[in-house]
Formats: C-alpha cells, sequence, structure tokens
C-alpha cells in the first residue's frame, strides 16, 4: 500500500471516529437536557393562580375594583364573580359552575354574604387551594346567616333594610332587601358620602331568605383559611367575625381596626396583602 493511500485510510477514520464522538455527545447532551434537575434554567416558573372574588349583599362585582386594580399590578388573573343574591340553594351552585369553568389553580374570595356562597360552593373543588374571607360569613354545616348575625352584638343593618316585593319564577311572592338612603353609618361609614351614594345607587338586593337557608357543605374544613377583620364593622360585628375565622382554623386573621364593613373599598391595599399571603402560602 503506497503511503499516499495509507494517510487516506489513516484520515478517513480519524473523521469517521470524530463524528461518530460528536452524534454520542450530541445524544447525551439532549437526554441530559430532558432530565434536568428542578432549579435549573429548564424548571418552568410556577402557575399563578386565578383569583375569584365574590360580592355580598347590596353590592355588585365593582365593590372589588380597588383591590382588582392592585392584584393586576402584580400580574394576578382576577374574575369578580356575580353573586345572584338569592340564597344557598341559588348562589352556592352558580359560583360552583364559575369555579368548574377555571383551569388551574384557584385562590377564592368573599365578603359578607359572599362568605357564605363560597363556603358551599367551594366545597370537593380541588382546584381551590385557599378561601379568604372579607368581613364575611363563614357558617358550619346546619348554621343560618340569621342565627350568625345575631351570635354577637353590634349589627345595625337590619334597621336601614328597605323590604321591596317581587314576584318569582314559580309565581310565588319573595322580598329583596335594599340598603336605604340612610345606611351609610351602618355599612360603609368610611366612605365619602359621594362614594356612599354610588355605591347605593347600584346595589343588588339580596332575598330576604338568603338568613334562613341552612349551609349545606363546609369547604374550610378541607381548604386553607385566611380572614380579614373591619374593626369598626356595624353589617357583621367583628366579634363574630374574629370567632368564626378561628373556629375555621383560619392560618392568619388580620384586623383594620377603623374599616367599616366594605373595607375591600376603604382599605383595598390591605385587601390585596392577604389575598397574597394566601396565594404565596398555596403556590
Amino acid at each position: 500500500m503506497s503511503t499516499e493511500v495509507s494517510r487516506r485510510h489513516v484520515l478517513a477514520a480519524g473523521a469517521a471516529l470524530a463524528g461518530s464522538a460528536a452524534l454520542i455527545a450530541g445524544s447525551e447532551g439532549t437526554a441530559g437536557a430532558a432530565t434536568a434537575p428542578a432549579g435549573t434554567g429548564a424548571e418552568k416558573s410556577k402557575v399563578k393562580p386565578t383569583i375569584v372574588l365574590v360580592h355580598g349583599g347590596y353590592a355588585d362585582s365593582s365593590c372589588w375594583n380597588a383591590t382588582i386594580a392592585e392584584l393586576q399590578d402584580k400580574g394576578y388573573t382576577t374574575i369578580a364573580g356575580s353573586n345572584p343574591l338569592r340564597g344557598i340553594p341559588t348562589d352556592a351552585p352558580y359560583i360552583a359552575s364559575l369555579l368548574d369553568s377555571i383551569s388551574g389553580p384557584v385562590v377564592l374570595v368573599a365578603h359578607s354574604m359572599g362568605g357564605t356562597v363560597i363556603t358551599n360552593a367551594a366545597a370537593g373543588k380541588a382546584n381551590v387551594k385557599a378561601l379568604v374571607y372579607i368581613a364575611a360569613f363563614v357558617p358550619d354545616v346546619g348554621e343560618t346567616q340569621g342565627e350568625l348575625i345575631t351570635k354577637f352584638p353590634g349589627s345595625e343593618v337590619e334597621p336601614v333594610s328597605v323590604p321591596v316585593p317581587y314576584t318569582k319564577a314559580d309565581g310565588t311572592t319573595g322580598t329583596d332587601l335594599y340598603l336605604s338612603k340612610d345606611g351609610q353609618a351602618a355599612f360603609a361609614a368610611d366612605l365619602s358620602t359621594t362614594d356612599f351614594k354610588v355605591l347605593q345607587a347600584t346595589q343588588r338586593p339580596f332575598d330576604a331568605d338568603s338568613f334562613v337557608f341552612p349551609t349545606t357543605a363546609a369547604a374550610w374544613k378541607t381548604i386553607p383559611v385566611w380572614g380579614l377583620v373591619a374593626g369598626a364593622d356595624k353589617a357583621i360585628p367583628p366579634a363574630c367575625e374574629r370567632w368564626m375565622y378561628s373556629r375555621a382554623n383560619a392560618r392568619k386573621i388580620v384586623e383594620v381596626p377603623r374599616s367599616s364593613h366594605v373595607v375591600m373599598i376603604s382599605h383595598p391595599k390591605a385587601v390585596a396583602h392577604l389575598i397574597e399571603d394566601a396565594v404565596k402560602a398555596t403556590s
């Protein structure tokens, strides 16, 4: 064999070996990337939960506007569910269907009578990771809102609630309760008169029977709870809020000392901070 032929054989063999090594290295590199351990650049960022907010009586979804602005500034997807305010048999299934429509984790927040709704609606919902009660009812199975609001003294909303008859779908007569123009001291004492007039004009009434329907499920027994006490609340007495949150083994209870019942309007930052605490603890 000539020297030139031998040289060509050596170069060809070397090229083949180099190519094989490159293929092997590439294959190993791909496998390594596929099995990269958590904590590397390949780790996906955590999915932020959707924050669902449920209003109570004498209000509509717009009562959450200031709180939603705080949450959206921090990148959270928010949905302010429209609570029918007809009572547990209607309200809980409606909000439950909203929860079923959301893919991914949910932090569920409620104000006032909305607390009764989420307590029932969230039962058995695996995607609900936390319940946040904002000056809200937290009933146990068999309890009614009527029982809870009178458990401690201090509620002043009954005298400023105006009953208005309405015709139900089955032809029977029901009673809606509206907050009167004289209801600011009892419901929203820390709002300006101008803001209260807008709230009172845009309110949604609630069916008086909402106070007599017993709770059928208590989601707080399986889902962790956070609670905010409105310290100057004259709708749901602050003592009642503290008692209900403690009974529900709330992981954190905060109090806004001078807040009226509508704390999500008058102190949105405090409300948003508590919601974010629940997000961070359960994400």
